[in-house]
């Protein structure tokens, strides 16, 4: 039998616990990547800060970081962590990383949105004489805005995915519930209790997405 007197006030915990990581990475690696992203997309080949070095380091950098599996990353840059924050351990040591592959991960999407803006309106701002950075404020983030809000809904979804393999490696929160108090003590109901939780939490986010995706692309 579960007991749920027990483990209520753990639950909370762990719910709590992650939606810190997820929101906290979210913001973080939500403004990191945005700007590497426009980066990526100013400095390529024909961009409005065309910078053919820059770019190629940029790509060679987000190439090397995107493919690595989080379980694999977190652990590689625990040194780093440890040295950053004093830890490697617990649920703000946790955001650390998380933090660095959401922005990389970001960037990519960000750059990829960018590119189907049309180059004629951009070039006829350039001719009106707009600065680059007003051209990036206001022209192209409004631009991409829509699609933006769906990219970032996606990297809600797959952040959830990261807290709970942050979890697994003493980041807390629902992963973490699942795997001791489920998974580990053969407890079937609260694993699953768990991944109903995450798919609450997810389907929750998804529908805010939507809404606020469609309410800017009718702008």
């Amino acid at each position: 039998m579960t007991d749920w007197s027990t483990l209520w006030p753990v639950y909370l915990t762990s719910i709590g616990q992650t939606l810190w990581m997820v929101v906290a990475t979210l913001v973080l690696g939500g403004v990191l990547g945005l700007a590497l992203g426009v980066l990526l997309y100013t400095t390529r080949p024909g961009g409005l800060l065309q910078n053919r070095a820059l770019s190629a380091v940029l790509n060679v950098l987000v190439n090397f970081i995107r493919p690595i599996p989080f379980i694999i990353f977190m652990t590689a840059v625990a040194p780093l962590t440890q040295a950053v924050l004093g830890t490697f351990l617990g649920t703000p040591a946790a955001i650390f990383p998380m933090t660095i592959a959401a922005t990389f991960a970001i960037s990519r999407i960000v750059e990829q949105n960018l590119v189907t803006i049309d180059p004629g309106v951009i070039e006829a701002a350039r001719a009106m004489g707009s600065s680059p950075w007003r051209i990036i404020s206001t022209l192209l983030i409004p631009e991409a805005l829509g699609p933006l809000i769906l990219g970032y809904t996606f990297v809600f979804v797959a952040i959830v995915d990261l807290s709970a393999v942050a979890g697994s490696l003493g980041g807390g929160g629902l992963g973490d519930f699942a795997i001791s108090y489920g998974y580990q003590r053969y407890n079937w109901v609260v694993t699953w209790v768990a991944v109903l939780t995450i798919v609450v939490l997810v389907q929750l986010a998804q529908f805010l997405g939507n809404a606020l995706a469609r309410k800017a692309l009718r702008r």
